[in-house]
């Protein structure tokens, strides 16, 4: 546990996107690192850290008693977003997990937002399925980042309720954006660009595999989708 609290870089990043006063809900909170920070640097009011098992609810409880912010910090139990009221919260972050599992989430919990929220998520990997989530459920894409850690890549996706701006109108462009990121695309960071060379050489490995296999229907159209994806993946870095 850690008296004055420092976050690593991927968390730096998510911090940055909270709004100055907000109330904050963590959720899948970790220790409470992020809501004990953004106390103890005047970022936010006050927070709600969530928490599923009782194990991890437990450890965030003695560190926010180790900064004495029990007064400003609200442990609660609970499955992801169930934890909150509608209305209850101006900022909601989810770090550290899969897309599929911050989209299953976010659907789930969906009738405790009240809409008015921001949400600052951090997927470890399938980043398109949270996109997706956001997209369909009338959620505006602010902003994208993409960052470096101890060799691993993370990307960070902040939204908001209102009218989506970020994405292209047309249709198939509008597929790839969900699955690289539309900001994200655009800007080409380093980061960027190593994560999805090194995904385009994981599926070169992958069709080289499949070409040894036998002639299916099935399998010639596998191969036909993985060939397009490294094409677009190509793409997208130079």
């Amino acid at each position: 546990m850690q008296t004055n609290v420092i976050l690593d870089q991927r968390l730096q990043k998510v911090v940055s996107y909270i709004p100055q006063g907000a109330v904050l809900a963590d959720i899948g909170s970790d220790h409470a690192f992020v809501p004990c920070y953004c106390l103890q640097q005047n970022l936010i009011e006050r927070a709600i850290a969530g928490e599923v098992n009782v194990g991890p609810m437990e450890a965030a409880q003695g560190q926010v008693a180790l900064v004495q912010l029990e007064d400003k910090i609200d442990v609660r139990l609970g499955s992801g977003l169930t934890v909150l009221t509608p209305g209850e919260v101006t900022a909601v972050t989810i770090a550290g997990m899969g897309g599929t599992l911050i989209a299953s989430i976010l659907e789930e919990g969906k009738n405790h937002l009240s809409g008015e929220e921001r949400l600052i998520l951090q997927p470890n990997v399938d980043a398109v399925d949270v996109r997706k989530w956001l997209l369909a459920n009338g959620y505006a894409l602010l902003s994208e980042a993409i960052v470096k850690e101890n060799e691993k890549i993370y990307e960070i996706l902040v939204a908001e309720k209102g009218e989506e701006s970020l994405y292209s109108d047309d249709s198939e462009q509008r597929d790839w954006e969900l699955y690289f990121g539309p900001q994200l695309t655009r800007e080409k960071a380093p980061a960027f660009i190593e994560k999805w060379q090194t995904e385009q050489q994981k599926r070169q490995y992958i069709l080289e595999q499949m070409q040894r296999g036998n002639d299916s229907d099935v399998l010639q159209e596998k191969m036909a989708n993985i060939e397009r994806l490294i094409e677009k993946m190509k793409e997208v870095t130079n």
